[in-house]
């Protein structure tokens, strides 16, 4: 026996048309580079994001062609998202940061047929324009002016080509398992791998984001999103705020500037912001050293790379800031996990509760997770065990796009996450390493993560990263790389005096090497990739 419901398509351009009809009048702040300050609502995004589906149209746009971008968070870029998307067209967000020959790798395996392009990135392809033969027309994000003279063949600018189009759109009826965008994972070891988003999915992932145990949006916030929207959808901020219409505010281009983002978020009332621990070091880095203040900032969602114990204490106990630790992929469109407090959390002890928010939370409905050992068999949930960690979800990858061969699809129903997990009791997550970055020494396996949480607390370590590294009687020890704060002069062997206690012995590194910088992926995360390429010739004293 069937149920007696309507049935009704699961689709973004349901998220576009409920936002526009109850939330028209939230507001959406951007910087950009032509205005300081754009403020506009939702009404009129949405009609833009209207009028660009008329112009893709006119364009001989099909449904299913890829649409690329390469843009900063701000508002043309939200009216790409939905105007694409809501037409049929796939929205193919492009990291600008990655390597030119990566760029050129995934505009070709994509076949993008337009690359919606911000003025900052118009150098950067022209050296790549002959190389990207799928691409019709360069639409350059700005105002009327901005494809005068700039190089790129067949250019043209989004105003003008916005200009004078109707502000109403007849959306084609979408099946929900329609993709709807395409991202590519960094290719950290080969070529990037593509992950295409259906509108299910993302519609599917966006309640689950909206949930009070997750990232517990509601039409009361401000939210500012650092974490890119070239990057795995933003989170699924710019879909879930306009669920529920909250007002969004935009960094543009100063996404990493502490000095842009405190202004912000001061000048907006900015309530809940999201990024990677990176950006939170330079804005509490700039709070520290100039006295400014972020008085309306409730919430910072971190995901990404673990967030330092020391970096959540020094938010909340100075600023009133509460710092909530999330995880996901780009293969999970990206939300997996999210730290939330249980039930009895006020019954717990101090030092329990940060056993367990400096872990990555609990799985949000909608993801399955196990942890395997290099036989397949699961591991025990206790908190200790460390295993390969899998996932499976309506959100999850299922196969990489236009990808043959054994890493093409998920295993058996399972996406291997490739990330050396725990899980205790209570379900709670904790993320030791990547399995290609895992520390195996005499047979046993260091958490490098761990060792990182460790250093970070250290009053002189501004940032820090252990690698295994060659031993001729272990396999692997553990060599921290360590960052020191400006005026600091912490010596090597008081930063390992400071490990005594805190972690098991065997543990604990065998030297420490002090670096002006250390390397990070295009996404802002630590490469641990980079590093070990850089300290390839190290030998431990006395080896």
């Amino acid at each position: 026996m069937l149920g007696l419901m309507m049935h009704s398509q699961l689709t973004l351009t349901t998220v576009m048309a409920h936002a526009r009809k109850f939330h028209g009048d939230a507001e959406v702040v951007s910087v950009t580079a032509d205005v300081p300050l754009h403020r506009y609502r939702y009404r009129e995004a949405f009609a833009r994001a209207a009028q660009l589906a008329h112009a893709l149209q006119a364009l001989g746009a099909r449904i299913g062609d890829r649409v690329g971008t390469l843009a900063w968070n701000d508002y043309r870029h939200l009216e790409v998202y939905f105007g694409a998307a809501c037409m049929g067209l796939v929205c193919h967000t492009i990291n600008p940061r990655l390597f030119p020959e990566q760029i050129d790798f995934i505009v070709n395996h994509a076949e993008d047929r337009w690359l919606f392009v911000d003025p900052a990135f118009i150098p950067l392809l022209r050296g790549l324009q002959d190389r990207l033969p799928t691409v019709e027309r360069f639409v350059i994000l700005g105002p009327a002016a901005a494809a005068e003279n700039c190089g790129l063949r067949d250019a043209v600018s989004y105003e003008s080509l916005l200009e004078g189009l109707p502000g109403h759109f007849d959306l084609p009826a979408l099946d929900e398992n329609t993709a709807c965008s395409l991202c590519y994972t960094s290719g950290t070891t080969g070529n990037p791998k593509g992950v295409l988003y259906s509108h299910r999915a993302l519609v599917l992932h966006t309640y689950a984001a909206l949930m009070p145990d997750s990232m517990n949006l509601s039409c009361r916030e401000v939210v500012m999103p650092v974490v890119p929207m070239f990057h795995v959808n933003a989170w699924s901020i710019p879909y879930g705020a306009a669920v529920v219409g909250a007002k969004l505010v935009f960094p543009g281009p100063r996404m990493g500037d502490g000095e842009a983002l405190q202004k912000l978020i001061e000048s907006e009332a900015v309530t809940l912001t999201a990024g990677v621990p990176t950006v939170w070091l330079a804005l509490l880095g700039y709070l520290e050293k100039t006295g400014k203040r972020v008085p309306s900032l409730k919430r910072v969602i971190v995901g990404g790379s673990a967030c330092p114990r020391s970096l959540m204490e020094a938010f909340e106990e100075r600023h009133g800031v509460h710092v909530q630790h999330a995880w996901g992929m780009t293969e999970m469109s990206p939300i997996g996990t999210l730290n939330s407090p249980t039930a009895d959390w006020d019954s717990l002890g101090a030092e329990e509760q940060w056993a367990l928010r400096l872990k990555v939370g609990r799985p949000v409905f909608g993801v399955d997770v196990k942890i395997v050992d290099p036989d397949g068999r699961e591991v025990a949930w206790d908190g200790e065990s460390f295993g390969s960690l899998k996932v499976r979800g309506p959100w999850i990858c299922s196969a990489y796009y236009r990808l043959d061969g054994s890493d093409a699809h998920a295993e058996d129903g399972w996406f291997e996450t490739g990330d050396v997990a725990t899980i205790d009791a209570r379900g709670f997550v904790a993320i030791t390493d990547r399995t290609k970055d895992v520390i195996k020494s005499g047979g046993e396996w260091i958490s490098s993560i761990d060792l990182e949480n460790t250093a970070m607390a250290h009053p002189g370590v501004a940032e820090a990263a252990v690698i295994g590294a060659a031993h001729p009687k272990w396999a692997e020890r553990p060599l921290l790389c360590v960052v020191r704060k400006p005026g600091v002069d912490v010596s090597r062997d008081e930063l390992l005096a400071f490990f005594d206690g805190k972690v098991a012995k065997w543990w604990i590194p065998d030297d420490v090497v002090f670096v002006d910088e250390l390397p990070h992926t295009a996404t802002g995360k630590l490469s641990k990739k980079d590093l070990r390429d850089r300290m390839s010739g190290y030998r431990f004293p006395g080896t």
